[in-house]
């Protein structure tokens, strides 16, 4: 009897659970609004299958105390795979789901809770009634990673140094310190949580440079999965969503490219006629050269898609009065304030969003 009542119990317990299940999410003004999930999950997509042969086998033990085991690596693995994490909001009001997309040596954790501790875009988005699936592309975080065999050449990695001078956090080459009190800002307004910097560096994972086409694969197999949908990506992720909407013009009805480290092909910008994009750029691209040039790279690529026909819309925050915004602007203090004019160039896009 009490086995058929736990039973009976169980479909309305999960429905309760799910629907007072309750998410931290930001508005545009930066306060705090609570809403309630009608599910969320994940999965794997994409991905391949690799037969390794010719390894010796070897004798390991597994745990300390445990006992001899054989490894044999020979044999068939699943390789380049993406992670996807969604979570789909009872209030729904976007009429398609955003995806995610993160930059290079990064996770989807860059979209979550920030550094220190506030909304980030997946709770701000969802909480706007957005569908949204956030992702680890193919060789970061929860996606996993591939032998050599697999994925050629060595991992980079990135020293605690490199983002505090590369991505306009401190004030360029020479101003990073180990002691924090030492640290040189010289960026005036900078809006990235510097007492949290240490706690970025822990979002950090090694990238390669021989897995793009693995990772171009692993999103248009999610495309194909979800969309049609919006895509937002930050930085590298900015590579991948135009080569998705190359590939599948009929499955992508926007693009925000947040600083694109990356762009399309100009040969195939009519591909992308009839999908509107919104670029953002952030502040002290003067600190390093090569910011100036990866803009204006980008900049270029824009031309070539309002020549094919297509709707480039640019968001230079510090014109709009939105200063001091790192190349982390999706976790900068106004990290909300962004995504606010994200969200209301997306809801501007007719049938998106009502």
């Amino acid at each position: 009897m009490l086995m058929l009542l736990k039973a009976a119990l169980l479909p309305v317990l999960s429905v309760l659970s799910l629907l007072s299940f309750l998410f931290l999410a930001g508005c545009a003004s930066g306060t705090a609004a609570n809403f309630a999930l009608r599910d969320m999950g994940s999965f794997h997509v994409g991905g391949r299958d690799v037969v390794i042969s010719g390894k010796p086998v070897t004798e390991i033990r597994r745990t300390p105390t445990g006992p001899p085991t054989k490894l044999d690596p020979n044999g068939t693995y699943k390789v380049e795979q993406t992670y996807v994490q969604y979570f789909l909001p009872a209030n729904r009001r976007g009429a398609l789901p955003l995806l995610l997309w993160h930059g290079g040596g990064l996770t989807g954790a860059s979209f979550e809770t920030t550094p220190d501790g506030r909304p980030g875009w997946l709770n701000y988005f969802v909480g706007q009634g957005w569908d949204t699936y956030n992702s680890d592309a193919v060789e970061r975080g929860r996606s996993g990673f591939a032998s050599p065999e697999v994925f050629s050449g060595q991992p980079i990695f990135l020293t605690k140094t490199d983002p505090y001078e590369r991505f306009r956090i401190g004030g360029g080459a020479g101003t990073y310190n180990e002691d924090i009190k030492l640290r040189q800002r010289r960026l005036a307004g900078n809006q990235f949580p510097f007492e949290a910097y240490d706690a970025f560096t822990s979002q950090l994972v090694p990238r390669w440079l021989s897995t793009d086409q693995a990772i171009t694969d692993s999103y248009i197999a999610l495309v194909d999965k979800v969309c049609p949908c919006v895509l937002v990506a930050h930085s590298q992720g900015a590579l991948f969503a135009f080569r998705a909407a190359q590939a599948r013009p009929g499955l992508v009805k926007a693009i925000v490219v947040v600083e694109p480290a990356g762009i399309g092909d100009a040969a195939q910008a009519a591909a992308l006629k009839n999908i509107p994009v919104l670029a953002v750029f952030g502040d002290y691209f003067e600190v390093d050269a090569r910011w100036a040039t990866i803009r204006k790279t980008a900049e270029a690529y824009f031309v070539n898609l309002r020549a094919a026909g297509g709707r480039v819309d640019i968001a230079d925050l510090p014109k709009m009065g939105v200063p001091g915004n790192s190349h982390m602007l999706i976790m900068d203090k106004n990290n909300l304030e962004v995504s606010g004019i994200i969200q209301k160039w997306l809801a501007g896009l007719p049938g998106l969003y009502q």
